[in-house]
């Protein structure tokens, strides 16, 4: 899948449902309370982000999207601070104001990283007709400015069911989508709206079918569409994937490698298959993309978002499951170091032949990698091999000696050349620093006047392939 083409991608989204700013208290707790067997909080940090349908902004300002909210909230201080933090994003702001209606926040106390209880203020109660009249107006309005619409319902009362069938219905007339982020055990108010984003317990409840295996997940997943006439039928699977029916079943699995938190993930699906599917993504190609938005989000901790460069690098680093891929042409590595320059990357340069690899190597590489971010490794080819060592050498032809080299942890890229001398590979990759024994000490080191810093580093006394070889030889 080709991520990075979404980078110059702007699509224009509206965004409608619960808003409210998710606030959270940061600390340690190492004593209990003499009052009560409750552990005190030392708080160190308080910071507050828009949660809920704020959250799907958020995310959708994180993918580059200009984003439009349509919402009800409250005549109080809490609503004022949700308006500030809205024009803080640069987002448009289509807010309609009832009295007497609280608007949501959620606290969450946080020790250790760990969440250890949260406290909630707000109306759940479902806004007015006066309020409803008053939203539809305003995307009656302003509809025509935005590509696809999507509906975070958290169940707070602005997604009622007039409303929300009146929304879904005024769209469509337009010949736009509906992405809905559902609620509730009844999702009739959400009929003939493109996709729902259920979770598999929200849809088991909703379909009365009980998800245990690919033969329930198509039963409830078909149900889904055609009870409520959906163009595309989803269940998002945790980290199973992301189960779709448009005309079969398939599943997109999960691409998370690490979860520290599922805090508004359902908010990260829903504005990432939006997104994709405003910049002309197929639904497959949509979820595909909403996999790796997930897996960055779920690495990270609390109501979170992922960038497009962080989802780009997601996938590349997805893709460096095998060590191969980190064996690169010398076209291959120019560009790469390119892009890792733009990236403000330090670049460290080292080369050799490591024919035959043992400790001394490997301690070596792990001191070079130290003095920067990336290490590319130049790699002597067999013919340049044979000109320095004789025709006996190499022992391990280019292919092995450059896959065992990447597979170690601090080298990060492997390429060849040819030459007797890596000069004109120094030159084309221009790296930061240059790597190489601590033999060169006092020695004109070549390429060392096309970087910025030459670091000489001691080999392991008693270590080479030379001397392996010769014990090989002493003992055969």
């Amino acid at each position: 899948m080709e991520t990075i083409n979404l980078k110059d991608k702007n699509p224009n989204i509206l965004v409608i449902g619960d808003l409210m700013i998710d606030h959270y208290l940061w600390g340690s707790c190492d004593r209990i309370s003499p009052e009560a067997p409750v552990p005190i909080l030392k708080v160190t940090n308080e910071t507050n982000v828009l949660g809920g349908a704020g959250n799907v902004v958020n995310n959708l300002k994180a993918l580059g999207a200009n984003v439009g909210v349509l919402s009800v909230i409250g005549d109080d201080e809490i609503a004022n601070e949700l308006k500030s933090m809205l024009e803080s994003i640069d987002v448009n702001n289509f807010l309609v104001i009832q009295k007497n209606r609280e608007t949501s926040k959620k606290s969450r106390l946080i020790a250790s990283n760990q969440q250890i209880i949260r406290y909630d203020k707000e109306t759940t109660v479902n806004i007015d007709k006066s309020s409803e009249d008053k939203i539809l107006k305003l995307l009656e309005k302003h509809i025509k400015n935005y590509d696809l619409v999507l509906l975070s319902d958290y169940g707070k009362g602005v997604l009622t069911n007039s409303l929300t069938k009146n929304i879904i219905s005024l769209v469509n007339s337009k010949n736009k989508k509906v992405l809905v982020d559902p609620k509730g055990n009844d999702y009739l108010k959400y009929k003939n709206s493109y996709l729902l984003t259920p979770n598999k317990k929200e849809a088991s409840l909703a379909t009365n079918i009980e998800i245990c295996d690919d033969k329930t997940l198509q039963k409830a997943i078909l149900k889904l569409k055609n009870d409520y006439n959906l163009e595309v039928s989803l269940i998002t699977l945790s980290e199973e994937g992301i189960a779709i029916f448009d005309n079969e079943l398939s599943v997109k699995p999960t691409v998370a490698r690490e979860v520290y938190d599922v805090t508004g993930a359902g908010d990260t699906v829903l504005a990432s298959v939006g997104f994709a599917i405003s910049c002309g993504f197929d639904i497959h190609k949509a979820v595909s993309f909403s996999n790796l938005a997930s897996g960055v989000v779920v690495g990270k901790l609390g109501s979170a978002t992922a960038t497009l460069d962080e989802i780009i690098e997601y996938e590349k680093s997805l893709n460096q499951n095998s060590s191969s891929s980190q064996i690169k042409t010398k076209d291959e590595m120019i560009n790469l170091s390119k892009e890792l320059k733009q990236k403000n990357k330090k670049i460290v340069f080292t080369n050799g032949c490591f024919d035959i690899l043992h400790v001394g190597h490997i301690k070596y590489l792990e001191v070079a990698k130290s003095f920067g971010d990336v290490l590319i490794l130049g790699l002597n080819t067999d013919n340049s091999v044979k000109r320095l060592k004789g025709e006996s050498r190499p022992i391990n032809c280019q292919e092995d000696r450059a896959y065992t080299l990447a597979a170690l942890k601090s080298v990060d890229y492997v390429v060849f050349f040819d030459e007797d001398t890596p000069y004109e590979l120094i030159k084309a990759l221009n790296p930061d620093i240059l790597v190489k024994g601590g033999d060169y000490k006092g020695k004109e080191v070549v390429g060392q006047d096309l970087v910025k810093e030459l670091k000489l580093v001691d080999f392991v006394a008693g270590r080479s392939t030379t001397s392996t070889i010769q014990r090989i030889k002493t003992n055969a």
